[in-house]
């Protein structure tokens, strides 16, 4: 039975598996340069990097997050919805193998092998960005990349991608043998798995490590202060380094929680205009001057390895349910 889905799944694991190989290839060559480049610029590396290596740093991001999807999609659900949908299954359950042997040995070899690739995947990616993640949590700049904990690079570094493509996986076989098509499968896991990564990071991730907390004056000399949605809302950016800031409230003179005054955007708005630096910096003092502030709630840098295993822990928690729902469905509800 091991033989027999290897067989069958050997042609798209060599596919992914070579893409991998030749990304680490290509990081491996590039990677010590960079490491060096390091050790002499230290922070100030961000401000160094070369735009081939910018492209390469932005191409492992995007090819850490992708292969977990591609995973679901090409490798989770034809694994048993083209069998039921071809009637190919009959085969093994008429030789003498159980239901639940076949699932497990096709579960069994897929997930082992999606947590393969998509560990390589982000090792190789994380040890080449390491360079720039270490530069980025003593100080250096964040305009063009992200910090470790930033959303979009934490799905790619670390442990989380090996449970992000186990989860993948068995989501596939689940929808696989739900919808029993190919196609539709193959659709509905990817907007599926699209949705977690999007609702995780908005909703759960902040909860799974205890945040920090910080007050800033607001000042025009203080941290820099953005304002976003026509003036109703203040956004500080405080000096710590690698943070991930997961939220924010304005305080009042009494350290209550309370909206931003309209004489604030009354102040901004000018006949001509967007205000100038001048004006803008005069409606802070202002807004300043009222005992006003903002509280940052945030996750330090030190945070990152608590987060990567709670992550990993809620991946694998919802790819082990799964894997019990298929084992219910396909033998309550397959014929």
């Amino acid at each position: 039975m091991i033989w027999l889905t290897w067989r069958q799944f050997r042609s798209q694991a060599a596919v992914l598996f070579a893409a991998v190989a030749t990304l680490a290839a290509t990081l491996t060559v590039t990677g010590p340069q960079l490491a060096d480049l390091y050790r002499t610029a230290g922070s100030g590396l961000v401000d160094q990097v070369s735009s081939a290596d910018q492209t390469l740093y932005y191409t492992g991001l995007l090819i850490v997050l992708a292969v977990p999807a591609i995973i679901g999609m090409f490798w989770g659900a034809p694994l048993i919805a083209r069998e039921l949908e071809t009637g190919t299954h009959y085969l093994a359950w008429n030789q003498g193998v159980t239901r639940t042997h076949w699932l497990a040995t096709k579960l069994g070899i897929g997930t082992a092998a999606s947590m393969t690739a998509a560990g390589l995947t982000s090792l190789a990616v994380s040890w080449w960005s390491s360079p720039i993640d270490r530069s980025i949590n003593g100080g250096g700049a964040t305009d063009t990349y992200f910090a470790r904990l930033d959303p979009v690079a934490f799905a790619a570094r670390g442990v989380v991608p090996m449970a992000h493509a186990a989860f993948a996986f068995v989501l596939g076989v689940a929808l696989g043998l739900v919808i029993r098509r190919t196609l539709p499968a193959m659709a509905t896991t990817f907007a599926l798995y699209t949705a977690v990564q999007i609702a995780v990071p908005m909703w759960i991730r902040s909860h799974l490590a205890a945040a920090d907390q910080t007050t800033v004056p607001i000042e025009p000399d203080g941290a820099p202060i953005s304002i976003q949605e026509e003036a109703k809302e203040i956004i500080a950016h405080p000096e710590v380094p690698g943070a991930w800031e997961t939220s924010q409230q304005t305080l009042n003179a009494a350290g209550q929680p309370a909206p931003v005054p309209s004489s604030f955007a009354d102040c901004l708005r000018t006949e001509s205009g967007p205000p100038t630096l001048q004006q803008f910096e005069g409606c802070l003092a202002d807004l300043g001057a009222q005992g006003y502030k903002q509280q940052v709630t945030y996750q330090p840098a030190g945070n990152f390895w608590t987060l990567q295993w709670s992550e990993t822990g809620l991946y694998l928690g919802l790819a082990l349910a799964l894997t019990g729902f298929c084992a219910w469905w396909i033998r309550r509800r397959v014929t």
